[in-house]
């Protein structure tokens, strides 16, 4: 096999989930080629990963809420930039109607997608020549890395490698000023996945009883009024500007600690090998939970919100890594930051 097309167009954590599939296809196949079709607004993860060859992105996100003619225009020059190269196999890892329209439009005889029954959308069907099932008895890495290995024919024998490279800024943000920082991922998809803002006042005063400076990231405007929220309760707190993804992933480089909810950044952050607490509420920790000894934990589940003792021991247990506040104090001082991978 000498090149391959995978297609999983969203979310933030679905792409970072999907990342050591492409480790376990160049291991398999040395020498191939891995391409990757995503939406517009997550290709920065996917540049970050030096094994994929070709990033495939349109602004399908953008184009929905405005549907602009340049939005228009972007997009078809993107089926041109698609079609330029000949795959032996395109594997689509989502499942939907965006999807599989990607898996259609490349060339390539084999189409691989899953079973009707396990499609997001059940019409996505026609695009696919070939079939297979998602390991649902797995956690989502893990899963998919299985769905593939098994797909083309190889074993998995190694711990998930994420293959992430952060790119360091050019001039080190205002944030490290602040070093040792803990970000604290408050912000979620959904109301039900949210964790008290009291809660957050009791673990931020802990940081900062640790000289830990809770910093705050957001992302609308109703998420910036539950950051100032959380920093009203928190001595020294701090509401960071609005940041883009790149600079949010810099800044994780940076934290001593991260705490958060099932969001994307929390995922990129273990990903990244950080110390990383992750916070459930009304997801499935078995299946989105992230948990490597002395590195990151989960906390509470499905319908059984994490208490603030639970997290609590879970940011104790992570941080017992002599390493990590040193390390941020001295990123602190320095004029720009290191990239780390997973």
């Amino acid at each position: 096999m000498n090149r391959i097309l995978i297609v999983k167009v969203t979310s933030l954590g679905d792409i970072v989930f999907g990342q050591p599939i492409v480790s376990d296809l160049h291991r398999a196949f040395p020498g191939i080629k891995v391409d990757w079709a995503a939406d517009a607004a997550f290709a920065d993860i996917l540049r970050w990963n030096p094994g994929i060859d070709r990033v495939l992105c349109a602004p399908l996100r953008g184009f929905k809420k405005q549907r602009s003619l340049a939005g228009l225009k972007t997009i078809w020059e993107s089926i041109g930039e698609l079609r330029r190269e000949k795959y032996d196999a395109v594997i689509d890892v989502h499942g939907v109607y965006k999807s599989a329209i990607i898996a259609f439009l490349a060339r390539s005889r084999r189409r691989y997608g899953y079973r009707n029954a396990d499609l997001g959308e059940t019409g996505a069907a026609f695009a696919y020549n070939e079939r297979f099932e998602p390991r649902g008895d797995l956690n989502a890495w893990d899963g998919l890395r299985s769905t593939v290995s098994q797909t083309f024919g190889y074993s998995i024998d190694t711990a998930p490698d994420f293959g992430l490279r952060i790119p360091a800024p050019a001039v080190l943000p205002e944030a490290a000023k602040h070093a040792p920082f803990a970000l604290f991922f408050h912000a979620t998809s959904s109301a039900e996945k949210k964790w008290p803002i009291e809660h957050w006042h009791r673990i931020g005063r802990d940081m900062t009883a640790l000289g830990i400076t809770p910093l705050l990231p957001w992302g609308g405007e109703a998420e910036r009024q539950d950051a100032i929220a959380i920093a009203d309760g928190i001595p020294g707190a701090v509401v960071l500007p609005r940041l883009s993804v790149e600079a949010v992933a810099q800044h994780i480089e940076m934290a001593a600690v991260i705490v958060g909810t099932d969001t994307g950044f929390v995922h990129l952050a273990s990903a990244l090998q950080k110390p990383t607490v992750m916070i459930f509420t009304a997801t499935s920790r078995r299946h989105f939970g992230i948990d490597r000894p002395g590195l990151s934990k989960s906390v509470g589940d499905e319908g059984r919100p994490a208490s603030i003792d639970e997290v609590r021991e879970a940011i104790g247990a992570v941080m017992n890594r002599p390493d990590t506040l040193k390390q941020s104090v001295i990123l602190a001082g320095q004029t720009t930051a290191p990239t780390s991978g997973a």
